[in-house]
């Protein structure tokens, strides 16, 4: 009983203190707008993501075709002056065929995949190393991402011009309403992206738009055209959005 009336008493003393504590909202007049930029570089830093698939009846048989092929790939990387420290085998497995009905699930041959990756620091290469990987028995290219090791200079870059356009923007807004903007009392930022925009040739001969993306948005597009059979290198376009609250004051 003790214990229940000294918290009652608690209560009621913390009541008085709660109601005498002021507002915390802020009735300043405010406006609030997003500015946007977008910076261009050239990429020089490719990451190529290649498959190799073999089936075959036989397990062993699989196996060797798929390292043969690997092997004829691996010299074809070499001799395009590629370092072994830029190639990387991702995954390697081998997984059973199977003839599925309602009774049985029997085996009728085998898989046997490889993905490795490489990275160029030249994009140029991209479409001479392709070929030379194709030719060497290589059935897949899974991935080709465009990036560049300027990112995080050309990101703050953006940044810094998407915070000038909302300031320029808040300014004008303000003054056909005759007034003026003060201090930022709030900035937030969407996440910076990046992308690169390109077609070429597949591996089965048809033609493929692929987007590739150092980060996660889809925008720039390198313009096409003419020779289908050759990659036209572009630009990466790199975003930033900012959403910026300044107050608003009377001329």
């Amino acid at each position: 009983m003790k214990t229940l009336l000294a918290a009652m008493f608690l209560i009621a003393s913390a009541i008085p203190a709660l109601a005498a504590s002021p507002c915390s909202c802020d009735e300043r007049p405010k406006i609030a707008v997003t500015g946007e930029s977008l910076v261009y570089a050239t990429p020089n830093k490719v990451i190529l993501n290649f498959g190799i698939e073999v089936r075959d009846k036989d397990l062993l048989a699989a196996k060797q075709k798929n390292a043969e092929i690997w092997k004829k790939a691996a010299a074809a990387l070499k001799e395009s002056g590629v370092a072994d420290k830029d190639v990387e085998t991702d995954n390697l497995s081998i997984q059973p065929r199977c003839e599925i009905d309602e009774h049985t699930n029997v085996p009728i041959g085998y898989i046997s995949r490889t993905l490795f990756i490489v990275t160029l620091s030249d994009p140029g290469q991209v479409e001479s190393l392709t070929t030379k990987m194709f030719a060497a028995g290589v059935n897949h290219v899974n991935m080709v991402e465009f990036q560049t090791t300027e990112f995080k200079r050309l990101r703050e870059q953006a940044r810094e011009l998407a915070l000038k356009a909302a300031r320029e923007k808040a300014q004008k807004m303000a003054a056909v309403l005759g007034c003026t903007i003060g201090k930022p009392l709030s900035v937030s930022e969407s996440d910076a992206v990046s992308s690169y925009w390109s077609s070429w040739i597949d591996w089965d001969g048809a033609a493929t738009s692929l987007t590739m993306s150092q980060n996660k948005d889809r925008d720039s597009r390198a313009a096409g055209g003419g020779d289908t059979e050759s990659m036209a290198l572009g630009k990466i376009s790199i975003r930033a959005s900012v959403s910026v609250e300044f107050e608003l004051k009377d001329n």
